[in-house]
């Protein structure tokens, strides 16, 4: 029967790749280090590379949500400044 496959932690698979950029050992070298083959290794640095910009993307998803709930706000005070309008003027009524 055959080997059961490995399955390896996104942050191995993250340390895997960055000692391949590096490149301060050889493909063999951290194949033997780290128990994987040459392929797998050169398999995640090339994701790693390609994946690296959206890391720094996610700073715009923060302005983004600033600029929908500004406008959230501005309406929560409207409707408490229509709320005491109105609480006067049934006052006046009673």
């Amino acid at each position: 029967m055959g080997r059961k496959r490995k399955r390896h932690s996104s942050k191995f698979k993250a340390k895997v790749a960055l000692e391949a950029i590096k490149e301060q050992q050889t493909s063999v070298e951290l194949m033997a280090t780290y128990e994987v083959s040459a392929s797998q290794v050169s398999t995640w640095k090339k994701k790693l590379v390609q994946e690296a910009p959206q890391i720094f993307e996610a700073s715009k998803h923060a302005i983004d949500e600033e600029s929908l709930t500004a406008p959230l706000y501005e309406e929560i005070g409207r409707l408490k400044m229509e709320l005491d309008w109105l609480k006067k003027k049934v006052a006046l009524f009673d």
